[in-house]
């Protein structure tokens, strides 16, 4: 089978992830591509199109094509409604993450897939990175007992991405928190497989944005662009009693960098992504650290399976497709992680705990 599959948005996220990874697919054909730029879709489709494929600027009429898959790989604030609409327009649905900037539209994006009976997911390919697989199994076996605290970390020092619009609040919803942050808060509920949260904590700052020609990865930012956060640190209380403190930042003074990583403590063992996969416990009255070796190497002309989250993720979700079988990322629990978001912006604002 081929998969006809049609792109919107052709920006940063495309060309850094989806379509080097669907060109590595066999079995896809990228046959339109769409953005608001016609530049950027004529490139997209010029590296990695088929011949004959169209390209626009108005989604609407790609989705009149007779395609089987959409990637919506666009803003957060047009992820609703450019989802919900391939969905009805027959098409199943890669989104990038997050799901949405509201719960509200993450809700309505669940109910469109459900209603029209196509397959929807969200692009936290983290969970497809080598280490998560393997501590997802050791978790998914029961070796660390009941995880019952754990930490989401995504902290960047000085890494403030300063094109397009992500330091714009209307159209992503938030900074760090909901662009980095969101991928440790995945990780974290997916290894601990709690889903229910019962009230959040939080508050974000806007400390370093004010500063002019700061030291930055991708150069200064302009502070009176900075619309949202340059960090924000959230407390999370699960209904059984479990507790998540997420870190997140683009813009900190601390060495202490650490990006899509989860620590999770348990009652009968830990874990620890943060230098290497780890896991701690206690043997026999003796405490241990047990360093896992993800890499097999040593082979002359091989370098083995590789480690190629975004590939990962494609693959998975067209077998997913193909074998009509549930998608590793599913859309409600990516709606936990919007609630979540939510909630600690809201009692940013507020000053006070959100109950969900």
């Amino acid at each position: 089978m081929v998969f006809k599959v049609g792109i919107i948005g052709c920006g940063g996220i495309a060309n850094g992830k989806h379509l080097p990874a669907l060109s590595k697919l066999d079995g896809v054909a990228l046959v339109a591509f769409c953005d608001l730029e016609i530049d950027r879709a004529e490139k997209a489709k010029v590296d990695y199109g088929t011949k004959d494929a169209s390209t626009f600027t108005d989604y609407q009429e790609l989705l009149k094509l007779d395609l089987d898959v959409v990637h919506v790989l666009t803003p957060n604030s047009s992820h609703a409604p450019l989802t919900i609409a391939a969905l009805e327009a027959g098409n199943h649905v890669m989104c990038e993450k997050p799901m949405a900037k509201t719960s509200e539209e993450a809700k309505a994006m669940i109910d469109a897939a459900n209603r029209t009976g196509k397959k929807l997911t969200i692009g936290y390919q983290n969970r497809f990175r080598t280490d998560s697989q393997y501590l997802h199994t050791v978790c998914e076996a029961g070796e660390l007992g009941e995880i019952y605290t754990a930490k989401a970390h995504a902290i960047r020092r000085r890494a403030v991405p300063t094109w397009g619009v992500f330091l714009d609040e209307a159209a992503q919803g938030g900074g760090p928190l909901i662009d980095i942050g969101t991928h440790a808060l995945d990780l974290t509920l997916w290894m601990m497989d709690n889903y229910k949260p019962k009230y959040v904590v939080g508050n974000a700052y806007h400390k370093l944005s004010k500063t002019k020609n700061a030291a930055n990865a991708w150069g200064p930012w302009d502070p009176e662009k900075f619309t949202v956060e340059d960090s924000a640190i959230g407390f999370i209380v699960m209904e059984n009693g479990a507790t998540i403190y997420l870190e997140s930042s683009w813009a900190i003074n601390s060495l202490d960098v650490k990006e899509a990583k989860t620590t999770l403590m348990g009652t009968k063992a830990g874990a620890d992504m943060n230098n290497g996969l780890s896991v701690n416990g206690e043997d026999h009255g003796l405490l241990y650290e047990k360093k896992i070796e993800l890499e097999t190497g040593g082979v002359d002309f091989y370098d083995g399976a590789g480690d190629d989250p975004a590939f990962n993720e494609a693959e998975s979700f067209y077998q997913a497709i193909e074998k009509d079988t549930e998608p590793l990322v599913k859309p409600e629990q990516a709606l936990v992680v919007t609630q979540i978001l939510e909630g600690i912006y809201a009692s940013a604002a507020t000053g006070q705990p959100v109950f969900l």
